[in-house]
């Protein structure tokens, strides 16, 4: 079965028990005067919205690309997932609110033997469905259903919670009702919280995945006319819809022709084994049987790596004729001004090498972390 398909299978699966959930849980409530069990049941209701939002929003993400958006609607996706969040955060909010003038006009409530076995089936319902909920999430990359079924996870405590208040009630008559509604909305608002900033930084645009990375340089240093592979940038358009550039080092030796062979090979290899499409394979070159620039390219290696925040150096290039050395400078992130540090770098590099013409470009690593 393909992504969407599964995703919205969930959703539906994921609506019908939230809204089973909610009724069962509104009469239970009301019955028993439960401020909690009520609260618990409107949470039901809002997973139910979620679930289709999480639907609605993974149809019109599948949509082809067009000319209006040409890299296809599936950080929609994402916009899902941020909607999802907002109603987690309001449902924290407002029911934080209804809890408070509970705690300020209490009202006892009164339990009953069934009321009781019927949230209890509903802890566990929440346990089972948030563990499927999520798995299938993290299986098909899903925010939404992630979100989902960590919400579920986190129903099943609330209402673990109600059981508990309520056997306490039983036993010694303290009611804590009002009080474990604002304990239970305090911890709705940081959830929300929690999958709302996780969601807008995906929006922003996040590193490069170590992982990824590392598995499409290997691709591409595997073409023996490749020397080295650099400056890889990801940009991540969805789940699992990826395109990107990346900086090859070859001799400069080769021909237009052979370039364009290479090229086109690597973005197959990388596509077919990554699903990822570089749009851009920008070349290096490297001296060709340069004794003297071989040693120039080791000093100049030797004189920047020791350096703090310095993380590597490449698309190192000699031209004795015109007397210019080009080649970039990769600066951590970390550094308190980078451009501070590829201009020290700059400088030394000057020093050692007085009769060039040095031309450094501050580079970095977009996949670190």
């Amino acid at each position: 079965m393909n992504r969407e398909k599964t995703i919205i299978r969930t959703g539906w699966i994921g609506i019908a028990a939230n809204i089973l959930l909610a009724a069962f849980k509104t009469v239970v409530g009301l019955m028993t005067h439960s401020i909690a069990i009520v609260l618990d049941a409107v949470n039901n209701f809002s997973d139910a919205g979620s679930s289709l939002i999480t639907i609605i929003g993974t149809k019109l993400a599948a949509k082809e690309p067009d000319k209006k958006h040409p890299f296809g609607y599936g950080r929609i996706e994402y916009l899902s997932a941020m909607l999802i969040s907002g109603i987690v955060l309001y449902a924290g909010v407002t029911s934080f609110v209804e809890s408070v003038k509970k705690i300020i006009d209490p009202e006892l409530p009164e339990y009953s033997v069934t009321a009781l076995v019927i949230v209890g089936v509903a802890v566990v319902v929440k346990v089972v469905l948030g563990r499927y909920v999520k798995s299938v999430g993290v299986k098909v990359n899903s925010d939404s259903l992630i979100n989902s079924g960590e919400d579920a996870t986190l129903d099943s405590v609330i209402s673990a919670s109600t059981i508990v208040a309520a056997v306490i009630y039983i036993f010694t008559g303290l009611s804590l009702e009002a009080w474990l509604g604002a304990i239970i909305s305090a911890v709705i608002v940081k959830a929300g919280l929690g999958m709302l900033k996780e969601t807008v930084s995906r929006l922003l645009g996040e590193p490069n995945d170590p992982k990824l990375t590392q598995e499409i340089k290997a691709t591409v240093n595997s073409f023996p006319e490749v020397l080295g592979a650099y400056d890889l940038i990801l940009n991540n358009y969805g789940p699992d819809s990826w395109n990107g550039s990346i900086h090859v080092e070859v001799q400069d030796s080769m021909t237009a022709a052979e370039l364009d062979i290479l090229t086109r090979k690597i973005q197959f290899a990388v596509y077919e084994k990554h699903r990822v499409l570089l749009t851009a394979v920008s070349v290096y070159s490297i001296n060709s049987n340069d004794e003297e620039a071989v040693a120039a390219k080791s000093k100049v290696r030797d004189l920047l790596m020791g350096r703090e925040h310095i993380r590597g150096v490449h698309g190192f290039y000699i031209n004795r004729e015109e007397k210019q050395m080009r080649f970039d400078v990769v600066v951590s992130f970390d550094a308190a001004s980078r451009r501070a540090v590829c201009n020290e770098a700059v400088a030394a590099v000057k020093e050692a090498f007085p009769e060039y013409n040095i031309e450094a470009s501050m580079d970095a690593d977009f996949s670190e972390v």
